[in-house]
C-alpha cells in the first residue's frame, strides 16, 4: 500500500467507528440524518470528491419517499446523503446483513439508521414489518434496488422486485436519483492520490407514481435518466 492510501484507511477507520459510537443510542431520524450527513462531508472532503448535483431544484423538500439510487461503490450513501442535505426528507437505509457484521462497518451500520435485510431467511414478513414500522414512525426509506453493487460494465443491473414492492405497500412516492459519474473508479483514483480534486455527477430525477402502471420502475427510472446498454 502507498502512504496515502494508508492514510486513507486508518482515517477512514477511525471516522467511521468514532460516528458509530457517537450515533449508540440516538433515535430521533433528523440528528441521524445531520450526524450522516457530517461523517460523509468529513470522509469526501479527505477524499478531495467533490459532489455536483444535476437537477437539483427536483429536490422534494418535504415529504415521504422512497429514495432509489444505482449503487456502483461503497461512498454511494454518502453521495446520496450530500446531494439531498438540503431536503428536510430523512429516512432509514435497507442494509445487508453483511455490512451489520462488518468489523469496518459493523457499528456505524447498525447506529445510523438502518433497516436489516436478511437474504438468508426464508420470511421476508421481519423486514417488511421494519420497513412499515420505520414509514409509520415518518421516515423515507432508501434504497439501491440493484440489491447489491453493480460491477458489471452496464450503466446499471437488473433491479430487484423488493423496492417496487416497498413503495406500493406504504404508498410511497419513488424518488430515483442516478450517480452518472463512474464513481468506482474516481474513488480508487483518490484513494491512490488525494491531492487532486474530483467530481462526482449525481443527477435528481422526476417523482414516479408508485400506482402507475404505465411502464415498470425499472423501465421508468431507465427512461428518464436516458439509461440504454
Amino acid at each position: 500500500m502507498t502512504f496515502n492510501q494508508i492514510k486513507i484507511a486508518i482515517y477512514s477507520l477511525w471516522l467511521t467507528n468514532y460516528y458509530g459510537f457517537k450515533l449508540s443510542g440516538v433515535t430521533d431520524s433528523l440528528k441521524r440524518k445531520k450526524a450522516r450527513i457530517i461523517y460523509a462531508n468529513k470522509l469526501l472532503n479527505k477524499l478531495n470528491i467533490k459532489i455536483k448535483v444535476i437537477n437539483k431544484e427536483k429536490i422534494p423538500k418535504n415529504g415521504q419517499y422512497l429514495l432509489t439510487s444505482n449503487h456502483r461503490t461503497i461512498i454511494d450513501p454518502l453521495i446520496v446523503e450530500i446531494a439531498t442535505e438540503q431536503s428536510n426528507i430523512h429516512g432509514d437505509w435497507i442494509a445487508k446483513k453483511e455490512l451489520y457484521n462488518s468489523f469496518f462497518f459493523g457499528k456505524f451500520t447498525r447506529n445510523l439508521g438502518t433497516i436489516l435485510l436478511n437474504r438468508e431467511t426464508s420470511r421476508m414478513s421481519e423486514f417488511f414489518k421494519d420497513v412499515k414500522k420505520s414509514v409509520k414512525d415518518g421516515n423515507s426509506i432508501y434504497i439501491f434496488p440493484e440489491g447489491t453493487r453493480n460491477q458489471t460494465n452496464s450503466p446499471i443491473s437488473e433491479f430487484k422486485e423488493g423496492a417496487q414492492i416497498i413503495a406500493i405497500k406504504n404508498k410511497l412516492p419513488i424518488f430515483p436519483v442516478y450517480i452518472r459519474s463512474k464513481a468506482n473508479d474516481i474513488l480508487r483514483d483518490a484513494i491512490n492520490n488525494s491531492k487532486i480534486q474530483r467530481t462526482i455527477e449525481i443527477e435528481i430525477g422526476n417523482i414516479i407514481d408508485s400506482k402507475d402502471r404505465t411502464l415498470s420502475f425499472e423501465q421508468s427510472y431507465k427512461k428518464q435518466f436516458n439509461i440504454s446498454y
